[in-house]
């Protein structure tokens, strides 16, 4: 048992604890309800649900979920604004939109108690990584539409921590306050994090003397277990995942604990499946596939399988940390990120795993894909330490092979590979879009 994440006397964690048989009891409680809902008040899930042949009086098990149709973002788009909304508008409470999109946003509605929903995930979730009501959280996700910085805010406040909204930007500043004030933990995303690491190192700015920054809470955004390695290693902090969407509630829909071994979902509130995104039907645990999720009591705008495009696996076994709710393995892909190379299927994450692994190599790249007649080309460029720039030019020819040949491994094509100074890469406060993909030009 992992003693630090073992808060089981903790009341806000009490869900996390439950046996098998009464969650499933709970889960199919609300599932029930939450269809009823839907084919009641939201007339895209009725006309589904007739043209499949399925009443919600047809389900009676948590496996008749199979029965339902899916949804996806496309769904909300074509219903933008309010055409997914299950409640009327004087019981929404707040807007939120996703980040990303070009033309119309998609837009998700929140009564007051799917924000309590929100805020009881978020909760959960920094208990989970060590997180009590004496620690001052630096809030340095976006405030507004996106979801990330109201949602840690709100979920800070709840369990009693001190909350700095910083949001982002003003990489300055945000040292400075971090520092002045004491910060304990910082909630962003991991992009932004290793910028404000790098401008802080630029300062001669040492985090384990000069500041008291323990936990980062980092998501929003795929990242792997090699960034979060370099993160700790540079800085002594402890990296936490937290997961989330706005279609679904924004992030606190599942967390990583102290064993950082998958992330847990609150499965109470959010019921996961993994499919086969080609054929579309549910696959084992421990079978890797395309994430689904069902929110059992979100009201405003409640999803049934809605198709995140994100790819995991639910982990079979027990978490050492001895919480019984069900782990998801780290999200470090997109369906919609995959880039096909020659036929091959690479993800961005592969890139950054191999990169990860070779000396000297700094934790910004960028990927760079076109066509030459007939034939697809990838380059990655990537920043490497100064030291590494001014050795020989045998040395430099050394390193750029070192690089492709780790990254080949991992997706068994070759690569062009660019070597540039540190700090020439954009740098993002918000979301990094690591791909140009200049085919879609």
């Amino acid at each position: 048992m992992c003693r630090e994440c073992n808060d089981k006397e903790n009341p806000l964690s009490r869900a996390d604890y439950v046996s098998v048989d009464e969650m499933r009891n709970i889960q199919l409680t609300k599932l029930k309800k939450i269809v009823r809902h839907c084919y009641d008040n939201v007339p895209l899930t009725r006309l589904r649900m007739d043209e499949k042949g399925v009443k919600p009086e047809d389900i009676k098990t948590l496996e008749d979920m199979r029965f339902l149709p899916f949804m996806k973002k496309t769904d909300l788009r074509d219903e933008y604004p309010k055409g997914l909304f299950g409640v009327p508008m004087r019981d929404i409470v707040r807007f939120h939109c996703s980040s990303g999109t070009t033309g119309k946003p998609i837009v998700v509605g929140s009564t007051r108690g799917d924000l309590d929903v929100w805020i009881d995930g978020v909760v959960r979730s920094l208990v989970m990584d060590g997180i009590t009501n004496e620690d001052i959280l630096q809030v340095s996700y976006g405030y507004g539409l996106f979801t990330g910085g109201l949602g840690l805010h709100y979920g800070g406040e709840a369990l009693g921590c001190a909350v700095v909204p910083t949001s982002g930007g003003n990489t300055d500043r945000q040292i400075m306050l971090m520092r002045d004030l004491g910060v304990t933990a910082i909630a962003c995303t991991p992009s932004y994090f290793i910028h404000i690491m790098d401008e802080a190192l630029k300062k001669g700015v040492d985090f384990r003397k000069e500041t008291k920054l323990r936990h980062g809470i980092f998501g929003a955004e795929p990242w792997t277990d090699e960034i979060r390695a370099k993160i700790e290693s540079v800085t002594g902090i402890e990296a936490h995942d937290i997961y989330g969407l706005t279609e679904v509630s924004g992030p606190g829909v599942a967390s990583s604990c102290r064993c950082h071994s998958g992330l847990h979902v609150f499965e109470d509130h959010f019921y996961p499946e993994i499919i086969n995104p080609d054929t579309l039907e549910p696959v084992p645990d421990g079978t890797w596939g395309e994430l689904v999720f069902t929110t059992l009591d979100r009201f405003g705008t409640p999803m049934l399988r809605y198709r995140t495009r994100d790819i995991t696996r639910i982990i079979p076994d027990r978490c050492d940390c001895g919480r019984t709710i069900r782990r998801i393995d780290r999200i470090s892909a997109r369906t919609d990120d995959m880039l096909i190379i020659r036929g091959v299927n690479v993800f961005p994450s592969q890139i950054e795993a191999g990169l990860m692994t070779v000396d000297k190599v700094l934790p910004h790249y960028h990927i760079y894909v076109d066509r030459e007649g007939d034939l697809d080309t990838i380059e990655v460029k990537v920043e490497v330490t100064a030291d590494a720039l001014g050795d020989q030019i045998k040395s430099l020819e050394l390193l750029r092979r070192t690089i492709a040949e780790a990254i080949k491994k991992i997706i068994n094509i070759s690569i062009k590979v660019t070597l540039v100074e540190p700090h020439s890469l954009p740098r993002s406060e918000g979301k990094m879009n690591r791909v140009t993909d200049n085919r879609k030009k």
